[in-house]
């Protein structure tokens, strides 16, 4: 069983049969979930929960007892999720903030663990072996900073170490030890009382939130029933995103990245979708305005200015620019830090490398097969063409026989990578996109393809000084945008590789991730590429869920950000030159973009971004002849 042990075993050096493992797993799992129809599947994919649905991984034909114990204790903590765990007390609770978030929803799951830990001896071991796994794959003993540390399993430990009385694995390296002494110096006393309320959720909910204030990190939970003027029209985002770090905190593979907060916003797609079906502008609304330029897409259009009043026709406002910034990698970061940052993105990837190195030459060599070398023939001057001598044998008389290479028909490209800088990139997410980013760009470059890279995210969390400004000035109502945007420029298209590499690492900075405005993200990367004087220009976005400021939703309609991405998209895709695909990480983008993909685990974005890619460029690439256009990737 999951939490007791397994009568089944496995014979050392020989395969057994895993069948009644897998019944006797899934009959433990449905016991302590206290429902027959929890369905458990077992697959070669990550862990997860999604409703009643616990996908665990597959058990090998020779288990050994360490991946039994693993497997055991994921199908523990996702059934005692269902068992112990109401989402609606979870969203009603949950902080704005994403740090916070994060924090509550880690030590949330710990709670629900260490109820499982306490009940029974046999689950309190399941656990503690996945948890081992998961911090020794995560690679937390070579954490030395406490800047390298995540709070969020720092402070999850600490919980457990309350509830449970056991220490953290010694897989967890001094992650605990580098951050105890300031969570115990803020919070001390609630950390003491929360084994007194681990089984009342709201109780323990609002000792969380007080822990979370005292650390800085929230507001009181009572602050937030306070202020009526800001709330009047609540986000709907807020309410998602609760609910889907319910489920994807649980989503833990053997070897789970450092921090939860990596899981994005899928679980709600669905609701959101019929959430906004009323309040947002209609596709075909839209399209029926667009459908007499898209024979010559762009040519109405103002290159240097193709959204001068865009803002008005949608209806979306600005409160005030004056504290946005665009800026490059080395102006927010020093040098030695960024080699500092860099050196632990390639340490954290390094088996990555290989893997997305081998996708990136197959790209390669698609893209060189479009620009196949062809030739004219019979000419009186250029190269001399050795397989017509033949003639001179033939007849001494005939004239010697010259041929030209004719000019590539592969167009001059540019190609721009869009990166969500939000918070809910953190982890494993953001570093797979910055490697990615990376080979990528010096894969194009070989082949002559331009790369732009750039970054998108806030400079504070709740708005900062434009929310200060909007206070001050009374607080007028639906005032707009109401926060101070962060455009990074990481490299330019301009600059070489090899100048901007080191510039990637600045992701993996901490506090840099905050909040994400991907509409207005999308313009000014769109502005850039429109000036650039390439014949053919690709847009790549690369993002984890829709886009959410809680600054500006808390005091605007709650689809208010996520309308204005829709209609830059329809703006983008039916009126400019520019060609617009989009990657989403856990995030069904396939709702905002026609030229979309949605992958599961971060570790899958090299293999989408290069087949986006090589797609893209067999379809039209530029008139290349036909025996140099690949068929479409499966």
């Amino acid at each position: 069983m999951a939490g007791r042990g397994d009568n089944s075993k496995a014979k050392p050096g020989g395969p057994v049969d895993t069948e009644p493992l897998r019944r006797a797993i899934t009959g433990c799992v449905r016991s302590i979930a206290g429902d027959a129809e929890v369905e458990v599947t077992f697959a070669n994919e990550r862990p997860g929960l999604a409703g009643e649905r616990i996908r665990l991984p597959e058990i090998s034909k020779r288990p050994t007892a360490q991946e039994l114990a693993v497997t055991r204790g994921l199908g523990d903590s996702m059934a005692l999720r269902l068992a112990c765990h109401d989402t609606a007390t979870h969203a009603s609770m949950s902080p704005q903030g994403a740090d916070a978030r994060v924090v509550f929803d880690a030590v949330e799951q710990a709670r629900v663990e260490s109820i499982g830990a306490l009940r029974m001896a046999g689950m309190a071991a399941n656990l503690n072996a996945m948890q081992t796994e998961k911090y020794a794959k995560a690679n937390f003993t070579g954490i030395e900073r406490q800047e390298d540390a995540p709070i969020a399993e720092a402070v999850a430990m600490l919980v457990r170490e309350k509830l449970t009385g056991q220490k953290p694995p010694a897989s967890a390296g001094k992650v605990l030890d580098l951050w105890r002494p300031f969570i115990e110096d803020k919070a001390a006393g609630d950390l003491d009382n929360l084994r007194g309320v681990i089984e009342d959720q709201q109780a323990f909910a609002k000792l969380v939130r007080h822990m979370l204030t005292s650390m800085q990190m929230a507001e009181e939970f009572a602050d937030e029933d306070t202020e009526p003027e800001e709330m009047e029209n609540p986000s709907e985002e807020d309410q998602p995103r609760s609910n889907e770090t319910d489920n994807e905190d649980v989503e833990e593979e053997a070897g789970a990245d450092a921090q939860p907060a990596e899981q994005s916003d899928t679980s709600d797609d669905e609701l959101e979708d019929g959430e906004m079906d009323g309040a947002e502008m209609s596709d075909d609304d839209m399209s029926d305005d667009s459908d007499e330029h898209s024979e010559t897409p762009g040519e109405t259009r103002r290159p240097n200015s193709p959204f001068d009043d865009f803002n008005e026709k949608v209806d979306y406002r600005i409160f005030t620019q004056e504290f946005d910034e665009e800026i490059t990698a080395e102006e927010l970061c020093d040098e030695a830090e960024l080699d500092r940052l860099r050196a632990f993105l390639d340490k954290q990837l390094a088996h990555l490398q290989g893997a997305v190195g081998r996708l990136a030459n197959r790209l390669q060599r698609r893209l060189m097969a479009q620009q196949n070398r062809s030739w004219d023939f019979d000419l009186e001057e250029g190269y001399l063409d050795p397989a017509r001598l033949v003639r001179l044998i033939i007849d001494p008389m005939q004239p010697l026989s010259f041929k030209k290479e004719r000019d590539t028909q592969f167009r001059d490209t540019v190609v721009t990578l869009v990166i969500d800088n939000s918070g809910s990139m953190r982890g494993r997410p953001i570093t797979v996109a910055a490697t990615c980013a990376d080979i990528l760009a010096r894969t194009l470059e070989r082949c002559g393809v331009k790369v732009e890279i750039l970054g998108f995210t806030t400079k504070a969390w709740k708005g900062g000084q434009a929310r200060e400004k909007w206070l001050a000035s009374g607080k007028p109502t639906t005032p707009g945008r109401l926060n101070d945007l962060r455009h990074i420029v990481y490299k330019s298209a301009d600059a070489p590789w090899r100048r901007a590499r080191r510039n990637l690492g600045l992701m993996m900075r901490e506090g840099l991730l905050k909040e994400n405005i991907d509409g207005e993200a999308l313009m000014w990367a769109h502005n850039r590429l429109i000036g650039r004087p390439e014949q053919r220009k690709i847009l790549m976005m690369i993002s984890d869920g829709a886009p959410v400021d809680d600054s500006t939703l808390s005091v605007n309609p709650g689809n208010y950000l996520e309308r204005h991405l829709r209609a830059v998209i329809e703006q983008i895709e039916t009126r400019s030159p520019v060609e617009l695909l989009a990657i989403g990480i856990g995030h069904d983008v396939t709702r905002y973009y026609r030229k979309a993909v949605t992958i599961v685990d971060a570790d899958e974005l090299a293999g989408a971004m290069t087949e986006q890619l090589a797609e893209l460029f067999a379809e039209n690439g530029g008139g290349a002849p036909a025996a140099g256009r690949m068929r479409r990737a499966g």
